[in-house]
């Protein structure tokens, strides 16, 4: 059995099927995706309905990002629109939905409603799509939120000296607790890095395929991975959230 880890996708549902034909699944495999389904391109609400359609055939475990969320709000209440979340795919979220019923529209909310903040795998391995702060793990945080929000657990780890030894009294201790922390959420892109990039136990998976970049599949045991095209080039008559 082998498990991935799959970042960001933000309704690029042609990269997306490209990562998986590239990960070739075989019967047994995990796929475990790192949230932020949709916003961006122009097929969130298709690549909502792939992956509960996928669920029925693979083993997945779907971690809530924050587009998720502004996107359940408004599937619960069409009056819900968060300016913010308009203006950063937003719109094109709605749009994606037109032809979708009312039916399906409540399908995909009972989605987004049962997806799970962080799971921890049976080698204490986390999986969570932005962060947290507590020194004591993901349990004790006690602003949930931070689970799709927080980028202070990655901004710690950009400054880290990766030269200190893990049992110094400096040694942040909110990584300590898990084997490997696997999130998303900021892009690697934002550093120039189109890959997946791994700082001390953290692996960051989201490869900027919101923007310019694309979508990560990542094996956690062996630490390959294959990617998508770029999205624009999937996507070229469309500026996904590069506006």
């Amino acid at each position: 059995m082998r498990t991935f880890a799959i970042g960001d996708i933000h309704g690029g549902l042609k990269a997306l099927i490209q990562v998986l034909n590239k990960l070739e699944l075989k019967d047994g495999d995990k796929i475990i995706f790192m949230g932020d389904y949709v916003d961006g391109w122009s097929e969130s609400a298709q690549v909502v309905q792939f992956l509960i359609d996928l669920s029925e055939k693979f083993d997945c475990i779907f971690i809530k990002g924050n587009h998720d969320v502004w996107c359940a709000n408004w599937l619960k209440d069409s009056n819900d629109v968060n300016p913010s979340w308009f203006l950063h795919g937003g719109k094109e979220t709605m749009e994606s939905y037109a032809s979708f019923s009312e039916k399906d529209k409540k399908q995909h909310l009972e989605f987004f409603k049962s997806l799970p903040l962080y799971y921890i795998d049976t080698e204490n391995r986390l999986f969570l799509h932005a962060g947290f702060t507590s020194m004591h793990g993901v349990e004790k945080e006690q602003f949930k939120e931070l689970f799709y929000l927080d980028r202070s657990l990655w901004e710690m780890l950009l400054g880290l000296d990766q030269t200190m030894d893990k049992d110094s009294i400096f040694y942040p201790k909110r990584i300590q607790h898990y084997k490997e922390i696997y999130i998303g959420h900021t892009p690697t892109t934002n550093y120039n890095n189109p890959n997946p990039m791994n700082i001390a136990n953290v692996w960051n998976v989201d490869t900027g395929a919101a923007f310019k970049g694309k979508v990560t599949g990542l094996n956690i045991e062996t630490k390959e991975f294959v990617q998508s095209d770029n999205l624009p080039s999937l996507y070229p008559n469309e500026k996904g959230r590069n506006k």
